[in-house]
């Protein structure tokens, strides 16, 4: 049963205009809701009156989970579909809320691609809900130093990433595709519909731009998977290219591939190279994705192709990671199938990594099948790094984990799986040393400091080695201050010393002025102003030893025109050559401008609260309680945020109820689901409060609230 409430409703995305048929047209933004431009007043927050009624959902249920209301993803399912899209009707909560990240080298510099497409059981499996999910045993991707393209592939008509992906991707600087494939009888019949004539393939590609850039992914892998006519096959490098130059225009660092499928005669007949009968393709996009039958001979012949000169780096040789027919490699040879490729010069398609999932029973092993397999494939992989400003901050979280943690305090006691809570990802390998000693680096949940998992380092240290092992944690580019604070939050063994160590550009203007360590006891008596306060704050976790076990060590570094490219572990034996077992869970690691931890955080602009539903009974939980369900939109810099806390209390009675935590949003924007409420007349407020990348807290002051008084109907059928 669904009920929703009488009064004023907001547009979707507080834009009234929209697309005009022209690829990538943007909406009209000149009218804003008017609740995010009323001022926040934190004593007395602008109260939302709702009259409870017994209606259906208005929300779209392709959007919107129908028994919970919780936000979810979606492809399209046909051509009728897709020529009808609009942006006003789009999914608010599958917006990318990270833009794509710079990196070094850039995509367009790198001469050996590797491109992963994801194809899993269907897709839009646990990764379909847009605010995460409760899940015991998700599967996820977190090896994205090793890769430049993130493909979603299902079989429907138009596959649109779900936004946990394209966020996770983006922060590490990793282009993401959606996938167009036709295939069967019906793929045939929407090819010569769309493929007929001019006006019909412009009309698909604008949509498949308007798409992209509304959802905020970079382009396609295009797959037809069926026979054209005459007239279908000579119009399709025409719609490719056409598609092609729409969405560079449109979308920074856009693809768009082709897969080997039809050649030029109109023919499915899979080459698993390129060449003659399929260039034609190639040519009028930006790269190619072969099928995965080739042969090493094929690979030589490929690259003297006069058809690909200069753009081998464009050509991704397809790798069945499930080795379905004539491979080379697959499955944990898939290694194989890399060296062959890399020996040649060519680019790598990954396809269907998720075998380490899906082939093995025990999913709690996934982390360690899933390791085990992108270190066989290691040495034919090229790191990139991912470039960021100050504040830099990670805790390492993978965007899964037994609990949730925060500040090194569990904050729930559940299984969850959030791929936007994911962190800038370490590197994971297991190295040995001389004299049979050995390191280690992976993902661990048993611990945290915030999110879902912390950095474990273990090892052994051989009676014989007298210098520092050097653990490699992040490779990455951060121009960093004239001062520069470096926090570093960990957790030894006994018998260790641990120092962190940062690896600067070679640049000619990078001069290293000072370091000194910062403790407690060495700051100065601050201003009363409010933000030397907030510095006195933070300063005061330094050098500390948290209830929780964690150490807190800070470093401030001088210096002039540097750029950080590499973090290190150094751990040394601490007392006498012995072989010395170790191990040491890194938590967080932060680097901050010294001169920003002056400024205060800023304050919420704005906070609505729509599209509210409420629910009873069946269909959410064995009780009869009300349930609240609402849509929250804010303002506020997402940059500056690692993620937002959402909190409801009650209002009304003598004392307000104790603030609770309802959940974590990574955008400005959340939807409250299954709220158990007090029956009507009620009156309850929600807050949010941003936890900025600084590591300071935030005064309650800046943080957004609405109240919202509910009366109408007591009991529902």
């Amino acid at each position: 049963m669904a009920l929703t409430v009488d009064g004023d409703q907001l547009p979707l995305r507080g834009e009234a205009g929209e697309d005009d048929g022209k690829a990538g047209g943007r909406t009209d933004t000149s009218r804003s809701e008017s609740c995010l431009d009323q001022p926040m007043d934190s004593r007395d927050s602008l109260v939302v009156h709702e009259v409870i009624k017994d209606l259906p959902s208005p929300l779209p249920a392709k959007h919107y989970d129908a028994d919970t209301t919780e936000p979810i993803s979606c492809g399209l399912q046909s051509l009728e579909e897709l020529l009808s899209w609009k942006r006003s009707e789009a999914n608010p909560f599958n917006v990318a809320a990270f833009p794509l990240a710079p990196r070094d080298p850039p995509l367009a510099r790198c001469p050996r691609r590797t491109l992963v497409s994801h194809d899993m059981m269907g897709g839009y499996l646990d990764d379909r809900f847009a605010q995460g999910t409760n899940s015991e045993a998700p599967y996820a991707f977190y090896h994205w130093q090793y890769i430049d393209i993130f493909n979603y592939f299902t079989h429907n008509l138009v596959t649109i990433p779900p936004a946990v992906w394209t966020n996770a991707a983006h922060k590490h600087g990793v282009v993401v595709l959606g996938t167009f494939i036709t295939e069967w009888k019906d793929g045939a019949a929407a090819c010569e519909a769309f493929l007929i004539e001019e006006e019909s393939y412009r009309a698909v590609a604008d949509k498949l731009v308007q798409i992209s850039h509304c959802y905020g992914f970079e382009g396609w892998l295009i797959n037809i998977e069926n026979t054209l006519s005459e007239v279908a096959v000579k119009n399709t490098p025409l719609f490719l290219r056409y598609l092609t130059d729409q969405m560079r225009e449109r979308v920074p660092g856009s693809q768009v591939l082709w897969y080997d499928s039809v050649i030029e005669s109109g023919q499915l007949t899979w080459q698993n190279e390129l060449n003659q009968s399929n260039r034609m393709f190639f040519d009028a996009c930006d790269g190619f994705f072969t099928n995965y039958n080739w042969t090493e001979t094929g690979l030589e012949w490929m690259r003297d192709y006069s058809g690909i000169q200069g753009r081998q780096a464009d050509v991704y040789i397809g790798v069945d990671v499930f080795a379905r027919g004539e491979v080379v490699g697959g499955k944990l040879e898939t290694n194989k199938a890399l060296e062959v490729i890399r020996k040649h010069g060519f680019s790598a398609a990954i396809f269907a990594p998720g075998w380490v999932y899906e082939s093995h029973d025990d999913k709690t092993e996934f982390r360690q099948n899933q390791d085990k397999f992108w270190a066989l494939l290691s040495d034919y992989l090229y790191i990139h790094r991912p470039t960021s400003s100050l504040p830099f901050t990670s805790s390492f979280c993978q965007g899964f984990g037994k609990a949730v943690y925060c500040r090194g305090k569990r904050e729930a006691n559940r299984s969850w799986f959030n791929l936007s809570a994911q962190e800038i990802q370490p590197l994971y390998y297991h190295t040995e040393l001389e004299g049979q000693g050995w390191l280690s680096s992976r993902g661990c949940p048993e611990d945290a400091w915030n999110g879902g998992c912390s950095l474990l380092l273990n090892g052994l240290i051989p009676a014989a080695h007298t210098s520092p092992v050097c653990a490699k944690i992040l490779s990455l580019h951060v121009p960093l201050a004239s001062k520069t604070l470096v926090t570093l939050i960990y957790k030894p063994s006994p018998g260790i010393k641990v120092f962190l160590e940062l690896k600067t550009t070679d640049a000619p203007l990078c001069t290293h002025m000072d370091v000194q360590d910062v403790k407690p006891s060495s700051v100065s008596p601050v201003a009363p102003e409010e933000g030397f306060q907030l510095v006195s704050q933070f300063y005061q976790l330094c050098g500390n030893l948290s209830p929780d076990g964690w150490n807190v060590g800070c470093s401030q570094l001088e210096l002039q025109g540097c750029a950080l490219r590499e973090v290190c572990l150094s751990i040394r034996r601490d007392g006498p050559p012995k072989d010395t077992p170790f191990s040491c869970r890194v938590g967080e690691i932060m680097l901050s401008d010294v001169a920003s931890l002056q400024v205060l955080p800023e304050p919420f602009q704005g906070l609505c609260i729509y599209d509210v539903v409420w629910l009873r009974g069946a269909g959410i939980s064995e009780s009869s309680s009300l349930h609240f369900n609402a849509t929250l939109r804010w303002e506020y810099p997402t940059e500056l945020v690692c993620h937002f806390r959402v909190y409801w209390r009650r209002l009304g009675g003598p004392e307000p109820s104790q603030l609770v935590l309802v959940g974590r949003s990574y955008s400005n924007l959340f939807r409250v689901t299954e709220l158990a409420v007090p029956d009507p007349e009620g009156l309850l407020e929600l807050m949010v409060e941003p936890v900025i990348r600084k590591q300071l807290s935030v005064p309650e002051s800046h943080w957004g609230r609405r109240s919202l008084r509910y009366t109408g109907i007591t009991t529902m059928t």
